[in-house]
């Protein structure tokens, strides 16, 4: 199983079942086939952005919140993501075009648009395929910007 698929088959059992531990959560997942160690549910929480939210009788459940874009993410969390997942950068005026293995551009979208990265005003993702839309005149830059952060070479 693909990370991507991993991680969305988390949001799907945070949705479903108040789940209070990432212990609880590991034996969800095997309990649906798939294999996951906490530390792995931890990053994945963590890069979902997951929260701890206070429900009835006072105890605590992950939940994901429905507009993440308004939660914002470290700039090493956006370094992070796009080493990891980032394959390829192409500019065309003030669009710039990154590629991510498939299934993946949602994961690097979602973390571009809670890093309130200078100069950009959006993302649109397909499976491997991310547009960025760049402030005008500024696509350079963000191309820039975001080659420095993945670890790319100049």
């Amino acid at each position: 199983m693909t990370k991507a698929a991993r991680q969305h088959q988390i949001t799907q059992l945070l949705a479903d079942h108040p789940v209070s531990s990432q212990a609880q959560l590991v034996e969800l997942l095997e309990a649906t086939g798939t294999s996951a160690t906490q530390a792995t549910v931890s990053r994945d929480l963590d890069e979902l952005g997951a929260i701890k939210v206070r429900v009835g009788g006072g105890s605590t459940v992950y939940a994901i919140p429905e507009h993440p874009t308004e939660a914002m993410a470290p700039r090493d969390h956006l370094r992070r993501m796009l080493g990891e997942w980032l394959a390829g950068i192409d500019r065309s005026g003030d669009l710039v075009v990154l590629r991510t293995p498939p299934g993946s551009a949602h994961v690097v979208a979602s973390a571009l648009d809670r890093s309130g990265l200078d100069d950009t005003i959006g993302t649109v993702a397909g499976d491997d395929t991310l547009l960025v839309i760049a402030a005008e005149g500024r696509g350079a830059a963000v191309a820039e910007a975001l080659a420095r952060l993945a670890g790319f070479e100049p």
